[in-house]
């Protein structure tokens, strides 16, 4: 692709902007910088969407009390429970222990603060729950 040729769509994230390859007039590989492409925004819109439905979902279950608080800022960081013990330094069943509403009631203190630091939430931030997803991203758009 040409310099001049990389697609320079509305993009996503506003101010950030993703690098392409492309060669310039002499045909040298150069770093172009660029806004996005429009099937590429789509797809992430979509996918970001796919993530908005799981989270609330996640906290209607958590409001239901099938799931605890912890299972709603893990999904938000889109990790797993393999994924979240390997981070805080705990056995995957202790991190599915933690949760269940009942093992999350139980889970020491020193749990909690890993869980909290992992997530960067202040001090007693893991038992507060937004009232609707909160992305890093808005995916309200018009189609």
């Amino acid at each position: 692709m040409k310099e001049q040729d990389v697609p320079q769509d509305a993009a996503l994230f506003e101010q950030w902007s993703e690098i392409f390859y492309a060669t310039d007039e002499e045909g040298n590989y150069v770093l172009v910088p660029s806004r996005g492409w429009d099937p590429a925004n789509l797809a992430n819109i979509q996918a970001w969407d796919v993530i908005r439905e799981e989270l609330e979902q996640a906290l209607d279950e958590i409001r239901a009390g099938r799931f605890s608080p912890l299972y709603y800022h893990m999904l938000r960081f889109q990790m797993n429970a393999g994924l979240l013990a390997g981070y805080v330094g705990l056995s995957r069943w202790r991190v599915k222990r933690h949760l269940r509403p009942a093992g999350y009631a139980k889970m020491k203190q020193d749990a909690r603060e890993n869980y909290c630091r992992l997530f960067k939430l202040p001090e007693g931030g893991l038992d507060l729950l937004p009232e609707r997803p909160q992305l890093p991203v808005a995916t309200d758009h018009q189609e």
